[in-house]
């Protein structure tokens, strides 16, 4: 599949990526694997700290594995789920007795070590070693999904079908594909300030906000078919890309970032939503038959 999002994205990321120390040239791989471990189910804010002074403390792996696993504990404070500064020890062990102290740069490798799943061994390959993996955190997946697949929020679990998506969006050279997996994450983790700033409704469409629509679309666009809903909330047409919706700021935000949409992109809506209204109106009033613009709206399968 050819990547018509790598350009604008990556753009938008060489401006708007965050100066994080695990993402600085010259991070070791250990330094990234901490980061990893510690980013998992913890905001940024709360790793920084934590994740400065635990390699100012144990700045390789094997100087982790010469200390006893409570002292891991202790350093790991009020990080969180405190079985992983034990697996993350646990795993600087391994390192040391079994890799030469040095992070192992295979994929099938890196999922050997004690708490490091699939998504963690990909993004240490791809981030620490340059290589060419799909990388698929929550918020990579809910990007593509909204994306590519019209999809409002991803599934529980990563599904065979996501990983081919994401691994058909790679670059074909490896470090434009770690740089790529980067940014998508970042685009996830970082909704923009309003629509219009989106890296790639513009590029894709033509035009700013062309690409937005509800979150809730999606959901109609899986069941394929319209879905009525009390007033105040939403009227969907069961497609992904237009509609009859309500133009409620909640409501209506760019499928790719979450955003608001345009004041423009809602204006447009303004008269389906009237038509819809009316319409809605009928359906809660059975005595009362649908007047001539209502009817003309639901008959015409809207």
């Amino acid at each position: 599949m050819t990547n018509r999002y790598l350009a604008p994205v990556l753009g938008w990321y060489a401006s708007h990526a965050r100066e994080l120390p695990w993402r600085q040239h010259g991070a070791s791989p250990w330094a990234i694997l901490v980061s990893e471990v510690m980013l998992q189910q913890t905001p940024v804010a709360r790793v920084l700290p934590a994740y400065q002074a635990w390699l100012a403390r144990w700045p390789t792996p094997s100087c982790l594995a010469a200390c006893p696993p409570g002292e891991a504990v202790r350093q790991w404070g009020r990080l969180g789920y405190p079985r992983r500064a034990l697996r993350l020890h646990a795993t600087a062990r391994i390192i040391t007795e079994r890799h030469g102290g040095q992070v192992p740069a295979a994929l099938e490798a890196l999922v050997q070590l004690p708490g490091v799943g699939s998504y963690t061994a990909a993004a240490v390959a791809s981030f620490a070693f340059g290589q060419r993996h799909a990388v698929l955190d929550t918020n990579v997946r809910r990007v593509l999904g909204r994306l590519v697949r019209a999809e409002e929020l991803p599934a529980r679990s990563t599904s065979a079908a996501e990983v081919r998506l994401a691994e058909s969006l790679l670059p074909a050279e490896r470090l434009a594909a770690a740089r790529w997996s980067v940014a998508v994450m970042e685009l996830g983790a970082r909704p923009a300030p309003s629509a219009r700033q989106c890296p790639v409704t513009k590029a894709v469409t033509g035009s700013a906000g062309a690409h937005c629509s509800p979150r809730s679309a999606a959901q109609a666009a899986r069941s394929g078919k319209p879905s009525l809903r009390r007033p105040g909330r939403i009227i969907s047409s069961g497609h992904a890309h237009s509609g009859d919706w309500l133009p409620t700021a909640s409501r209506n935000r760019c499928r790719i970032t979450g955003s608001p949409c345009p004041a423009s992109a809602l204006r447009a809506r303004i008269p389906a939503c009237a038509a819809s209204l009316a319409a809605l109106s009928a359906v809660s009033r059975p005595g009362r038959p649908p007047e001539g613009p209502a009817r003309s709206s639901r008959s015409g399968g809207r």
